[in-house]
């Protein structure tokens, strides 16, 4: 089985690595300004139309740290994968994944047929 040289490797690790650090600070970030971060805001105090407005913010940026936690989850996968010598091989064919899609796409673990094939039987993820 043909693998991607150590140094190459190397290189995707490191970069993946100072990703993982940039998403884990926005994480923190987001939390910071999440409206329910402050356990001493006064609620019932607060009038309804700020209530719904803090609500919705706080939704809104529990969504944005889900997608966030996803992304260091695939990162983390992506890790394993360059120390077992896995990655960049699609996990539904095992062909290489093309280096180009990797460049964009550093955590994918579906060759781009496969991919499409996913999307149309699954539809996109969501």
């Amino acid at each position: 089985m043909q693998s991607f040289p150590t140094n190459v490797l190397d290189k995707i690790s490191i970069a993946l690595e100072e990703e993982k650090t940039r998403i884990q600070a926005q994480i923190v970030e987001l939390a910071a300004q999440d409206p329910f971060a402050d356990h001493d805001r006064v609620n019932d105090n607060a009038a309804s139309d700020t209530e719904a407005s803090e609500e919705s913010n706080h939704d809104r940026y529990q969504a944005m740290g889900d997608e966030l936690k996803a992304r260091v989850t695939a990162i983390d996968a992506a890790l394993v994968r360059i120390a077992n010598g896995s990655y960049g091989y699609c996990s539904a064919c095992l062909a290489m994944i093309d280096t180009d899609r990797l460049a964009i796409v550093p955590t994918a673990t579906l060759c781009v047929a496969c991919e499409k094939n996913r999307k149309r039987v699954h539809g996109p993820i969501e």
